[in-house]
């Protein structure tokens, strides 16, 4: 299977449970910044611009495990900044895994050998490594010469230790599906667990509203446009993503946003209204679900919102939106092969 069918298991009984209370924002996953600082300055980055002022702080370990008890999400993604420089993340990663909390531990790869010393592999945790193209792109985006190299050998050594690993490529106006084929491909033969991929997003922090470099963004059309070469070729490769939401990014269906089921838990506190804006930083989750006016942002209104199809908006709509054929191709591409 493509998931593991633990996880999907403990995400459905997690849809049940709130469901029978009545929960009208059910979060999904917990978005874990436990810092803001890195060792690189990728282009198209947001944190290091907007929290620059704040760059050198980090949440305190109790915080950090406290946040997934507030909000109750069965998933955490840990990020930042690069999270392998926080200095309790072991005990974080360890924390959440004896919560029984399923763990992406999203990284630049160069730092992992601190994680081998002190994680042992778990089938609640992937170490989820950022590749943005083949060698010469990947290392043009992260602006340093040799990351891709590194990136692809922790790979190697993280599946022949025992750990599972994905890849989150995020696809900018300038790369080619041709490249991008090359890189799944390789990827997938090279045995990785899940390939998630997602178009490049302006983060308001980049620019102005919506804003951004436009020489590195889609609009909206380019999006679709990119997005219809990956549909034919899906099942060639060992994508995490699910199917309905390629079929989304190609413009084929269509979707609410859902940004209180991705929400982010940083060193300023919980950030509202999701991943990509911010409007204010409150003390605690309950805090950021009663003062954010959820319908503006779940109906796209905020013109912030306008070319954004961000995973951490619109993940969590395919499992809340998911109807009965969904979930019957959903099933299909679980058990489908690839290669």
């Amino acid at each position: 299977m493509r998931t593991p069918l633990k996880m999907q298991a403990s995400l459905a009984a997690h849809l049940m449970k709130h469901k029978f209370l009545g929960t009208k924002y059910v979060p999904l996953v917990l978005m874990m910044e436990p810092l803001h600082a890195c060792n690189l300055t990728c282009e198209g980055c947001g944190r290091i611009i907007e929290y620059k002022d704040t760059i050198t702080e980090q949440l305190s370990l109790e915080d950090c495990l406290s946040a997934v008890d507030e909000c109750g999400a069965p998933i955490v993604s840990i990020c930042g900044g690069e999270p392998t420089l926080y200095r309790h993340i072991n005990e974080l990663i360890n924390g959440y895994i004896a919560k029984d909390k399923f763990i992406y531990l999203c990284t630049n790869a160069m730092f992992l050998d601190k994680v081998y010393k002190g994680v042992q592999p778990s089938q609640n945790l992937y170490i989820n490594v950022h590749l943005d193209g083949m060698r010469e792109t990947h290392d043009t985006i992260v602006q340093r010469k040799g990351v891709w190299d590194i990136a692809v050998a922790q790979i190697k050594k993280a599946k022949s230790l025992g750990y599972q690993v994905t890849t989150n490529t995020t696809v900018f106006k300038g790369t080619s599906w041709k490249e991008l084929d090359e890189l799944f491909t390789f990827l997938t033969d090279l045995g990785i667990d899940g390939i998630i991929v997602s178009p490049g997003y302006s983060y308001e922090a980049l620019g102005t509203v919506c804003g951004g470099d436009p020489h590195i963004f889609h609009s909206r059309e380019e999006v679709h446009a990119k997005f219809q070469e990956l549909l034919p070729k899906i099942e060639k490769y060992r994508i995490f993503t699910p199917p309905q939401y390629v079929e989304f990014l190609a413009g084929e269906r269509d979707y609410k946003c859902s940004p209180y089921s991705n929400l982010t838990r940083n060193p300023r506190g919980w950030k509202g209204p999701c991943y990509a804006i911010t409007n204010g930083h409150y003390e605690t989750y309950r805090e950021l679900i009663e003062a954010t006016d959820w319908d503006y942002y779940i109906n796209r209104k905020d013109p912030r919102c306008k070319s954004c199809f961000m995973h951490s908006g619109f993940g969590g709509s395919l499992v809340l939106e998911m109807n009965g054929k969904d979930m019957i191709d959903t099933m299909k591409w679980q058990f489908s092969k690839t290669g």
